[in-house]
């Protein structure tokens, strides 16, 4: 019997899973195997929200996998020992793995390919599960390896060809294989995660993308920015770990309505990152453009921030709800985003460990290179610009509504006046100054 593997990593579905497909088409036998790789869990800074929603999720892919006669085998360790044990045992004739743009993923593809072509086993790396397009496709002209600027790029990704949908791929055989039981976070994770956290896989993740296509994307272009309605898809989660197919959601989205076209508009800029750290691995750590000015050393700001004590109530009730939620939305990171690094002056660096702390959905492209787009140093056509805290919250949380939902010290302000308590005589015993000066104060 003709055996292959499905080696599962950000891609944890049976919809619309080109890897999956694929090593099912080749494979009398398939094996469904997910590692948990010890040099990914012992990285810092620790993500106690992400491993709580990866074991979910792997846990609704077992179920998935059930359904279709088959079985996830889990195995804990080294990727290139385990996969390599797996593929003695079977003799498998080839793996099959979904390709990926950080530089961990790219060097663990490179070093799988070594170690099972000593196997006579081939490493088959699909670059159509994690983005919609191709990384390097569209590329720009001029023979570089990446659009710097996003609306040349979201053109030429609008006109490109985008492959349909796969269905789950049909029944199949599991050969006899050992596998481990899937721990329980505090194995992995002794540290405390977010108490509100919203946890899932592809079970939970298709029920959410049906109800929002069913309605609340329509007011998605108008409503987005506005903090208090919540009116977000909160796929991100998903998306990160591939419990849903961003190709099944352009194709399922009508981008003929103004809500549709922004929300697939935000996939471009997805795939946008992925396709600059193709090119970019070292963009995931270095500045892609020189720093505007030069970064101050400010531990006490620094903590002010992380903590939610800045004095400006927009700031602080975002940096709560990321610490709370473990998740924050769009607008909500790039205002906080612009004030550590344009108002406080601190590296971005540091900013992007604290998301990748708290936030489910960080990954290396779209975290880091949002950070540097906010501090100046990534892809913004407008590197100087400033947002002021106290013009974001009038704009995008004009009631107090958002402020007030994680501020409960400053919950008897009434309307914009939140946003300003030093105006209304709040003790700095009952909440802080603010850490810095901005116009409008």
């Amino acid at each position: 019997m003709t055996v292959t593997v499905a080696l599962f990593t950000r891609d944890l579905r049976v919809h619309d899973n080109p890897m999956l497909r694929a090593a099912c088409h080749e494979g009398a036998g398939v094996v469904p195997l997910f590692v948990l790789d010890d040099r990914i869990i012992a990285r810092e800074p620790v993500s106690p929200n992400r491993i709580r929603f990866l074991l979910t999720a792997l846990s609704e892919l077992d179920d998935e996998l059930h359904a279709l006669d088959g079985r996830l085998v889990i195995r804990r360790g080294d990727v290139l020992d385990e996969v390599d044990k797996v593929v003695a045992h079977t003799h498998a004739e080839s793996v099959h793995i979904a390709a990926d743009v950080s530089w961990y993923s790219r060097e663990r593809e490179r070093l799988l390919r070594e170690r099972l072509a000593r196997r006579d086993c081939l490493l088959h790396a699909h670059d159509d599960s994690v983005t919609v397009a191709k990384p390097g496709d569209p590329s720009p002209a001029g023979g570089r390896g990446h659009f710097a600027v996003f609306t040349p790029y979201f053109r030429r990704w609008m006109e490109t060809p985008v492959r349909r949908p796969l269905a789950p791929p049909p029944r199949f055989v599991v050969p006899p294989l050992r596998g481990a039981e899937l721990p329980r976070p505090q194995e992995l994770c002794a540290e405390p995660g977010s108490p509100q956290m919203s946890a899932g896989g592809e079970t939970s993740g298709r029920k959410l993308m049906k109800q929002w296509l069913s309605g609340p994307i329509h007011e998605y272009d108008s409503m987005s920015d506005d903090l208090a309605s919540d009116a977000t898809s909160h796929l991100s989660p998903y998306l990160h770990f591939g419990c849903v197919s961003a190709t099944e959601l352009v194709h399922r989205t009508d981008t003929s309505t103004p809500g549709g076209h922004a929300f697939v508009r935000q996939l471009a800029w997805r795939d946008f990152h992925h396709q600059l750290l193709a090119d970019r691995p070292e963009a995931g750590w270095t500045d892609y453009r020189r720093a505007p000015a030069g970064w101050r050393d400010d531990p006490d700001a620094v903590e002010a921030w992380r903590s939610g004590r800045t004095g400006y109530p927009v700031i602080d009730a975002a940096m709560r709800q990321l610490v709370a939620e473990g998740w924050m939305p769009g607008r909500a990171r790039l205002i906080v985003a612009a004030f550590l690094t344009k108002t406080l002056r601190i590296d971005w660096r540091i900013g992007a460990a604290h998301f990748r702390r708290w936030l489910i959905d960080a990954d290396v492209a779209n975290n880091q290179l949002n950070w540097q787009w906010a501090a100046g140093t990534g892809t913004d056509t407008r590197p100087n610009r400033v947002l002021n805290p106290l013009r974001q919250a009038e704009r995008h949380d004009p009631d107090g509504e958002y402020v007030r939902r994680w501020l409960p010290e400053l919950a008897q302000l009434s309307g914009a006046s939140v946003h300003t308590p030093w105006r209304s005589g709040i003790p700095h015993s009952v909440y802080p100054a603010p850490i810095v000066e901005v116009n409008g104060m």
